[in-house]
């Protein structure tokens, strides 16, 4: 293990960076449910802050970030979901590694009592944004030789631990599935809209990729509310710090049956799959998606803002299998899960409950 265990129990005060995504956003309800000090950071503005704190800067702005942190004087834990997508390898691992360095060396110069960190990686760390990869991919699988910025954030923040005695946890979930308005790298939001779109055409809804992963391949998801579980027990659980961890439902599902899960749940009926680009033909739809918000009085969210389709292609054109072991988190104590496919349904029926997408 790598730094030093927190000591801060039931009473943290909590730093959410990325606060506008899935992950934080979650984090910080999970802990403003329980009454725990929580401030986030994002450049957008959120919609509300009921019971935390938001303050805005542009973490690759090093200045900028050390004079926001100024009033976080007092966090003794970092939940760091912060991300910026780049195609290019090289500048995508100098983008985000920025961002962590430059809220680490913040915090640090505020004088923050820093007792943990969590870092969040995924299934890239394993190559599934390659094709096929070695499965069930657990946690000592060895790196690739492809670059890759999950490794260069890793090694940043194991030397600070080291240099500045703070423990950290870095958590590896997959698809991770919740609410997040105007954060289109959302899985949900992906089947949300698509099946939206689907029920007003009056078509039967079809898996937009092969046969082969419609029927063949097996795929798992993390529940952002679950995942924000777990970052409340890492950061306070000393079997915990100084490890990773992957972190999703603990099951597994085949594409058909969740899209046919999903079909029934909203009465239309299902088709055989048609593949084809979500990214090349959905955003036509936009003024279908005007429409609907106007007739079933939904929240306006502008459909290029709600979907990032070629998020969508990634994942439902996968070749192999994605699937990691979670028998290394149970272990160590933590054991929540669910059984995915009726928790995407939940998920979806929250969409309609919040009017992002029509009801049943």
């Amino acid at each position: 293990m790598t730094g030093t265990p927190a000591t801060d129990g039931d009473n943290p005060v909590v730093l959410v960076a990325g606060s506008g995504g899935v992950i934080g956003g979650n984090v910080i309800r999970h802990f403003t449910s329980r009454g725990v000090t929580t401030r986030g950071i994002s450049r957008r503005p959120p919609e509300g802050s009921p019971g935390w704190t938001h303050l805005g800067t542009d973490l690759l702005d090093a200045d900028a970030t050390a004079a926001a942190l100024t009033g976080a004087a007092d966090t003794s834990r970092l939940v760091f979901a912060a991300y910026i997508e780049q195609e290019e390898p090289r500048a995508q691992i100098a983008t985000n590694v920025a961002l962590l360095n430059n809220t680490l060396d913040a915090l640090a110069a505020a004088g923050a009592p820093l007792e943990h960190v969590t870092l969040y990686q995924g299934m890239k760390y394993y190559g599934a944004h390659l094709g096929r990869f070695a499965t069930p991919a657990r946690e000592d699988d060895p790196r690739l030789i492809v670059p890759n910025f999950y490794y260069d954030q890793e090694d940043l923040l194991r030397a600070r631990a080291d240099r500045d005695g703070f423990a950290f946890t870095i958590l590896r979930p997959e698809g991770v599935m919740g609410y997040a308005r105007g954060t289109p790298m959302n899985l949900l939001m992906v089947l949300a809209a698509y099946v939206t779109i689907t029920r007003e055409l009056g078509i039967p809804l079809r898996f937009p990729g092969s046969g082969h992963t419609y029927d063949r391949v097996l795929y798992q998801v993390s529940d952002a509310a679950l995942l924000a579980d777990a970052t409340d027990w890492a950061g306070g659980t000393a079997t915990a710090h100084g490890e990773a961890f992957n972190l999703t439902n603990g099951d597994v599902f085949r594409w058909r049956q969740l899209f046919e899960a999903i079909a029934g749940h909203y009465g239309i009926p299902t088709g055989e799959p048609q593949g084809f680009r979500l990214s090349e033909h959905m955003p036509a739809y936009a003024g279908v998606w005007e429409g609907i918000v106007d007739r079933h009085g939904l929240r306006r969210t502008p459909w290029d803002t709600l979907v990032d389709w070629n998020f969508g292609d990634a994942i439902l054109n996968a070749p192999g299998d994605n699937v990691s072991s979670t028998i290394k988190v149970r272990r160590a104590g933590f054991t929540g899960c669910h059984d995915s496919i009726p928790r995407i349904i939940e998920l979806l029926d929250d969409l309609a409950d919040r009017r992002i997408i029509p009801g049943r």
